[in-house]
């Protein structure tokens, strides 16, 4: 299937998936005219990069373990005796340590901006009363990029 029925098969965009194959977390073939010829492997891949980003993996993280991808994500990780299968699952206790600092420095922040913008530190929050503009992906990006 070409990368617009693909991508909508997958429940992604068409970037995303071209992204993917940059990242080398996808390789569809070509077609004589040199179209992307995506397989139902394909979306199933597709379909378990997304669900994995999707508990706090990284691309990067994935591409360690990329050649697990095309069996079905597990509900609960666990070691099958391969080195792979030890990989990843090395990769997703390094990730949970990371997002766990990601949350206690989140908590602090939370904590300081409620002390100034309430006058008291570790003052109960109450519900704002202004109304707030919704957060667009960028600035989502520079609350992940904080120390």
């Amino acid at each position: 299937m070409r990368i617009g029925q693909a991508a909508r098969a997958a429940g992604t965009t068409t970037r995303a998936l071209r992204y993917y194959e940059q990242e080398g977390l996808l390789q569809a073939p070509r077609t004589a005219a040199g179209y992307r010829d995506y397989s139902q492997d394909d979306i199933t891949r597709v379909r378990n990069i997304r669900e994995l980003q999707g508990v706090g993996f990284t691309v990067e993280d994935i591409r360690l373990f990329a050649e697990l991808l095309d069996r079905p994500v597990p509900a609960t990780f666990t070691v099958v005796d391969t080195e792979v299968c030890g990989t990843a699952m090395r990769v997703a206790q390094d990730r949970l340590t990371v997002l766990g600092e990601r949350i206690e420095r989140l908590t602090t922040l939370h904590g300081q901006l409620a002390g100034r913008l309430y006058g008291e530190p570790g003052h109960a929050v109450p519900a704002l009363t202004v109304p707030v503009a919704p957060v667009t992906p960028s600035e989502t990006e520079a609350v992940d990029k904080l120390p």
